[in-house]
């Protein structure tokens, strides 16, 4: 895991991961009065809980970005000539490139599911 981390460029993936903390830390602050039914008002609560969704799409983002940034660097590397362009070494940077994405993908995915979950048991109460 360590290994995926790094090979993502720890600036991106760095970022990424002080993000989902971000997210868990949104979460926990806006779902524990949730939980122990500290709202009342619905559509306060809804809206606090937007934001772990609003964390989790800017992880996304992030990551997408990271990717792209990745990808212009093998890009101009490959037309300045300095790397010979062999389909294996293609395969490798878009592989390389889109473990940022992955990672976004994975915090976005967290999120909905925290999201999903804290609104549903609102929708309870």
């Amino acid at each position: 895991m360590l290994k995926l981390f790094y090979m993502g460029g720890s600036l991106f993936m760095g970022m990424l991961t002080l993000i989902f903390i971000a997210m868990i830390s949104v979460a926990v602050i806006n779902g524990m009065p949730l939980l122990r039914g500290g709202y009342e008002n619905l559509t306060e609560a809804s809206r606090k809980l937007k934001y772990i969704k609003s964390v989790g799409l800017f992880a996304l983002v992030v990551g997408l970005l990271g990717q792209l940034i990745g990808l212009f660097s093998a890009v101009k590397a490959i037309e300045l000539g300095t790397v010979g362009v062999s389909p294996t070494i293609m395969a490798g940077g878009f592989k390389v490139s889109m473990i940022t994405t992955l990672y976004g993908l994975t915090i976005y995915a967290v999120s909905l599911f925290i999201w999903l979950g804290l609104s549903f048991f609102s929708s309870r109460n």
